[in-house]
Formats: C-alpha cells, sequence, structure tokens
C-alpha cells in the first residue's frame, strides 16, 4: 500500500469507525490511555463457549487519526480468533497492514489498540485459570 492508499485507509477508519460502541454481554473491558496523542480507548470484548473472541468493540474520548483508525481495524480483525492467535498478531504485521510508512511515523498510536487487547484478554484467561483452580469457597 502506497502512502495515499494508506492515508485514504486510515481516514476512512477514521471517520467512518468500526465496531464502535458498547458491546452487550461483554465478559471483559478494560481502558488504556495514549499519552503520545492524548487518547482513552476502553476495549469490550466477549467470548464464544470455545473461548474464541466472539466480539470486540471499543470506545474513545480524544486520540489522534492513526490510534483511532488502528483500533477500528484492530477490531475488526480479531472476531473468532483465539487467545493464542491474539497473542501471535505481531507489531510488524499490523503496521504493514495499517501502511508502514504512515504508520511508523506514531508506532504507539499505530499498536496501542493490539497491545491493549492483548494484554486484556491474557489478565482475563489468567484470572478465569486461577479461579478454576483455586475456586472461592
Amino acid at each position: 500500500m502506497d502512502r495515499q492508499q494508506a492515508i485514504a485507509f486510515l481516514v476512512d477508519h477514521y471517520e467512518h469507525p468500526r465496531n464502535y460502541g458498547p458491546l452487550e454481554q461483554e465478559d471483559v473491558s478494560f481502558t488504556t490511555g495514549n499519552p503520545g496523542c492524548e487518547g482513552v480507548l476502553t476495549l469490550h470484548v466477549r467470548f464464544d463457549p470455545d473461548g474464541k473472541l466472539d466480539g470486540v468493540t471499543w470506545e474513545g474520548v480524544g486520540g489522534c487519526t492513526l490510534c483511532r483508525a488502528s483500533t477500528s481495524y484492530v477490531t475488526g480483525l480479531v472476531p473468532e480468533m483465539t487467545v493464542e492467535e491474539l497473542e501471535q498478531m505481531r507489531d510488524e504485521d499490523l503496521i504493514e497492514q495499517l501502511g508502514r510508512e504512515v504508520a511508523m511515523l506514531r508506532p504507539q498510536c499505530a499498536t496501542i489498540a493490539l497491545h491493549t487487547l492483548k494484554r486484556g484478554v491474557h489478565e482475563f484467561h489468567m484470572h478465569q485459570l486461577a479461579q478454576e483452580t483455586h475456586p472461592s469457597p
């Protein structure tokens, strides 16, 4: 994707965000801040009975075009992924998909949604495993 295509792609996701808003019957939600562009993102996740991501939405306040556009894009990529597949997603692959020339201007903004989603899903699953191993009385 050349620079103009990348810009058009990102502006489209910014102006027409996908998967934006609350999620019914979410299993977990987590919020992160992005000091680089003063954005605050909240990601909502629901899992299916097999443990795959069944729904992912987001809400945000502030944030640059790249941060918001990449969040829109990432939330469209991950439904039906397993936790393992999500954990295997690489920053480099995402940056290529967003358009390297543009995404590398602010790599933290380009990858914050992926990092937040990975961290949140991992923490949720670790908590679930701990509860299964050591149930509350």
